[in-house]
């Protein structure tokens, strides 16, 4: 079983920078991968970022934050942190920390656990 806890959310202004960790316990290991989901008000919940250590570091990041966003690993907390950059308005949504045993994937539907979600809010 695998637990996961984000933190790191908050009310920010667009342009500014807010970092998201989620701390696995548990079964987890490089050949996890650790991704960030969110979900705005009314909407589906939509991929943002995933992390893969095994085989090599790597990452894959949605068209919408690309280039605003970056994905990591910190191995000594057991966590995967997200760094947003340069917020709008449209990232508001609570962000979600999922993992699955396997290839990085942007389905969430493949993802089999959870953390609580934490708010992120960007006013203009």
């Amino acid at each position: 079983q695998v637990q996961l806890v984000e933190s790191g959310g908050g009310l920010v202004q667009a342009g500014g920078s807010l970092r998201l960790s989620c701390v696995a316990s548990g079964r987890t290991s490089s050949t996890y991968s650790m991704a960030w989901f969110r979900q705005a008000s009314g909407k589906e919940r939509e991929f943002v970022a995933v992390f893969r250590e095994r085989g090599g570091k790597s990452t894959m990041y949605s068209d919408s934050v690309k280039g605003r966003f970056t994905v990591s690993r910190d191995s000594a907390k057991n966590a995967v942190n997200l760094q947003m950059n340069s917020l709008k308005p449209e990232d508001t949504a609570v962000y979600y920390c999922a993992a699955r045993r396997g290839a990085e994937t942007a389905a969430a539907q493949l993802y089999d656990y959870w953390g609580q979600g934490t708010q992120v809010t960007v006013s203009s």
